[in-house]
């Protein structure tokens, strides 16, 4: 319940680290996501109604955070094998602790994506790929295509950079407005700004289409945009 969120003030203070997700992130992610994230939730429940559609037996979310959209998914579907995979075991603690707490039937395993052989129905990437280094992004769509069934698919989510410079400042300038506007101070996003240069790094949403296609899926389609965030299906077949 939102009481029992504790409040993101982590960027209150001075940083001096690059943005990991360690304990204090994580103690504080589900806060955090709601106030960076726009439509965080509408487009969890966007991705859960798109999977409802069909007769999917198993489903991953690579980079599972906290697992907020496995939760989710565990309250609409009773007999699915859903899977969180994430390399933070702060996350995933949380993440456990939640399941626990709600009674669903989730299962966290703490591990690298590019590392780990998926074998799964939907595949699901909310606000990760953007974390993998991009030399590899390529190689790991191609491994995730090449697992999935004939009809599966790829949800991503990813927060995206434009070509055109000038649209570009301003869906910033939007995007922070949106922060201003859930309690964050001008100091704080520049702040975490800093510490996510070169961590999180951020592809246009043609580039995303492309490497999406190149990685073999036949059709990408944008189902959500706002400002600098998008969410792309791929369809392998």
């Amino acid at each position: 319940m939102k009481k029992d969120i504790k409040i993101d003030t982590i960027f209150q203070k001075e940083i001096n680290k690059k943005f990991t997700f360690d304990d204090e992130v994580a103690s504080v992610f589900d806060d955090m996501a709601i106030r960076s994230i726009p439509y965080y939730k509408d487009n969890i429940d966007l991705i859960v109604k798109i999977l409802s559609k069909r007769n999917y037996k198993s489903i991953c979310d690579m980079g599972c955070s906290t697992g907020n959209l496995l939760l989710s998914l565990a309250r609409k579907f009773k007999n699915i094998h859903l899977v969180g995979i994430d390399n933070s075991p702060s996350m995933l603690q949380v993440a456990r602790s939640k399941a626990s707490a709600y009674g669903l039937n989730v299962t966290f395993i703490q591990a690298d994506i590019l590392d780990y052989e998926f074998d799964f129905d939907a595949i699901i990437s909310n606000y990760t790929l953007q974390f993998v280094r991009p030399i590899n992004r390529e190689s790991l769509l191609s491994k995730i295509q090449q697992s999935l069934p004939k009809n599966g698919i790829l949800i991503l989510s990813e927060k995206l950079i434009s070509q055109n410079k000038q649209l570009d400042k301003e869906l910033i300038d939007i995007y922070h407005s949106f922060k201003q506007e859930h309690g964050y101070s001008n100091t704080e996003i520049s702040k975490k700004r800093e510490a996510l240069e070169n961590i999180l790094v951020p592809y246009t949403q043609d580039e995303n289409v492309d490497l999406l296609k190149k990685a073999g899926f036949k059709s990408v389609e944008v189902v959500f945009r706002f400002a600098n965030f998008a969410t792309f299906i791929a369809m392998k077949d």
